[in-house]
This record gives structure tokens, sequence and C-alpha cells, in this order.
């Protein structure tokens, strides 16, 4: 008990000058007091005491000899080895070692180029788009049929890397159901989009599969409890006007149809189909946000190379739609596009590990720009007034979705 009363005395009287950290361990045989133990000498008590003190002066003198102690257990070898079991958690100067080390360490790391995520960005767009580019240029052959072959060569390429990485073909057995749904919806976005592409202008089709950042923010909402505040509202809302201007259905516009691509059915269908795949996107990115980080990557594209495979081979065999094109230059752009997806999708990869999502998803705009110029360029189609509202109000409401989550991070870190 004495030495219980004068270890808690010690640690008070140090608590206004500085910071005194005493450790006891008290091993005891017998029922000797403790000033017999002390006349002894014998090994009936072992005391190990650990000191961390910054500028702590002694309020009383009655602790003079445990100064002393410490002091000679400084001196001695003894106590230099004690100062080893001073515990990280409580050393200071191990701490300001420790920084000075984690400072060295960050100063020698190789800094990465100022923009490198952005250009990373902007490359994966610019494919996105040229994909889009080379499906609306290939005739005769389904999208399905288009999806089906992405789908075989980018199982060809993402196989050596999965066993390159030692990543296995299965995944962890808690995220299986996760990866499979991932693949199914991920696959039919991608076939929708080529369906739409087919069947309407190229710029109409990539700003409405271009909206859903909007819905992704909604669905994360429902299914994560994300948060949604007033403005997520307010740009679902300029988002769904993008679109109406740009399908213009008749109990809205009446038969004002001018500058629709074809058959208005197929313009309708096209929307359509947009729709759904911007739909289905926003779902498979609620579904990676919650796998999170415990799948690599290959492995994800892995599923959805599978799954679109066999679900475009067996769609195909019902709907007997298998077309070997005729012209050889539409066999090469379809392994093109198989390629150009691949490398889209590293690079997309690569720029969101590198830099945040909302600079990444505001350089995805590009993509709208990209179309109408491919639109003018390659099919000599000017875009109309009311494809530029629709886009304007698209291209607003993601980006106001991606700044807006972009400044909440911000401000939170």
């Amino acid at each position: 008990m004495a030495d219980r009363n004068h270890c808690a005395h010690e640690r008070a009287s140090c608590v206004e000058d500085g910071v005194t950290v005493v450790f006891h361990r008290v091993d005891s045989h017998g029922t000797n007091s403790s000033d017999d133990d002390d006349e002894s000498g014998d090994d009936e008590r072992t005391a190990a005491r650990i000191h961390l003190q910054s500028n702590c002066s002694r309020g009383s003198r009655d602790h003079g000899d445990d100064a002393e102690e410490a002091r000679g257990g400084e001196d001695s070898p003894e106590g230099s080895e004690k100062k080893t079991l001073c515990p990280p958690a409580f050393c200071v100067r191990g701490r300001l070692a420790t920084q000075d080390g984690n400072a060295g360490e960050d100063s020698e790391k190789p800094k990465t180029c100022p923009g490198l995520g952005l250009f990373y960005a902007l490359l994966s767009t610019v494919f996105f788009s040229i994909i889009a580019l080379l499906v609306k240029s290939i005739q005769g052959v389904h999208a399905i049929e288009i999806s089906a072959i992405r789908c075989f060569f980018q199982m060809l390429f993402t196989l050596p890397l999965l066993i390159y990485h030692k990543t296995g073909f299965l995944g962890p057995r808690d995220k299986r159901i996760y990866l499979v749904l991932r693949g199914f919806i991920g696959s039919n976005a991608m076939i929708l989009l080529y369906y739409a592409v087919q069947q309407m202008p190229l710029a109409d089709a990539t700003v409405i599969m271009f909206s859903n950042p909007v819905f992704t923010a909604l669905l994360a909402w429902i299914f994560l409890k994300e948060r949604c505040t007033i403005w997520d509202c307010v740009f679902t809302v300029f988002t769904i006007s993008g679109v109406l201007l740009i399908a213009r259905p008749p109990f809205l516009f009446g038969e004002h149809r001018r500058g629709i691509e074809g058959n208005y059915g197929n313009h309708i269908k096209g929307t359509i189909a947009a729709f759904a795949g911007a739909i289905g996107a926003a779902c498979t990115f609620v579904v990676l946000r919650k796998m999170g980080k415990s799948v690599h990557y290959y492995l994800s594209v892995w599923y959805y190379a599978v799954i679109g495979f066999i679900e475009c081979v067996i769609t195909l065999s019902i709907l007997g739609e298998w077309k070997i094109p005729y012209c050889g230059r539409d066999r090469w752009l379809l392994m093109l596009i198989a390629v150009l997806g691949i490398a889209g999708q590293t690079f997309l990869t690569k720029a969101l590990q590198i830099e945040k999502a909302g600079p990444v998803a505001l350089m995805r705009t590009i993509d709208v720009v990209l179309a109408f110029i491919f639109q003018f360029i390659f099919f000599n189609r000017a875009p109309t007034m009311w494809s530029l509202g629709g886009a304007l109000c698209v291209v607003l409401s993601t980006s106001g979705v991606a700044f807006q989550k972009w400044y909440s991070n911000s401000r939170k870190s």
C-alpha cells in the first residue's frame, strides 16, 4: 500500500509541470513489509519502472530516492536497457523519430506528375467515345453480337492478368453474389448502350447514357443509406428534363419531329434503351461501392466479360442473329472495340486511383462534346436545338453532382 500511495502521489505531483508515467511491477513472495524488503535486498520483490518526463520538476523532496534510482538506472547498463522498454504509444522521443523517418521516406518517394490522373481520365473518355463511334459505323451486326465479341476478347486479355496477380477466378466467397450482379447488370448496360447508338443519333444516345451519375446518387441513397441532399433531387429533375428534350415524346411535343434520325419508333426505342442503360450503369456503380476494395479490379472485369459473353451467346442463339461481317474492315473494328474497351477501363481505374472522383467525373463530360463532334464529322449530322438543350441539362446535372461530392469530401478531409 505504501508503494501504491507513493506512486499515486508521484504521478499527481508531476501533472502540473510536465508528463510522467510510472509503471510498477511488484512480484511478492511473502508477507514482509516494504521497508524490510528494501533492507534485505533479496530477490523477493522486483520493481520495474519506466519514466517518461518532459521538464517535470519534482514538487517535493520526499521522492528524491526515486529520482536518484531512476538516474542511477540511466547511468548503468541496466538502465540503458530499461529505457528501451518505453512503449511506443507513450514515447515522445520515439514518436519524433518516427515522424522524422516518415518525412524522410515521403521525401524519397517519387512525386506523381500533376494532372496525371486527369490525363488518364481524358484518355479513357476518348477511348469510350471512339468505341461508340465504331459501334455506330458497323453495319449489319446486331448490338448483342458486338457485345459478345467485346466480352470474348476481354476474357482473353484479362485471363493472363488474373494469373499474374494470383487473384483466382471466383473471388472471395462472401463477395461472389456481388460479382455476379456486377457482371450481369454491367453487361446488360453495355448491350443497351450499343443498341441505343444503333437506333438513334450518336450524340443523343451518349448524352442519355451519360446521365448515370445522377441515378447513382439516388440508388446509393436507397440501398447504401448514403446522404441525399436537395441538390440531388434538383439534378435529377434537370436530368429527366434533358432526356425528355432529346426524346421529344409526342404527348409533350406534338408532331414536331425535326432532326429525328430514321424512324421515330426506332428513336423512342433507342431512348428507352439508353435510359435503361444509364440506370443499369448506376446499379453497377452501387454494387462496386458495396464490394469496396476487397475485390481485385481485374476479377470484377473477369466476371463482367464471362457473364456478358454467356448471356450474349444464349440471346443470339435464341434470336438467330449470328452474322459474321463480310467486310474485313468491320472484323478489325470489332477487335478494336474490345481492345479500346479494356484500355478505357484501365485508364479510368488508374485515374480514380490517382485523382479524386469529382475531377475525374468532370473530365468525363468531354465525352458528350466528342460525341457531337464525331456525329458532325463522320455522319454529317448537325445537332438540333432540342439535342443541345437536353445535353446542356444533363451535363449541368452530372457536373453538379460531381462538384457537390468533390466539395463535401474536401471539407471532410
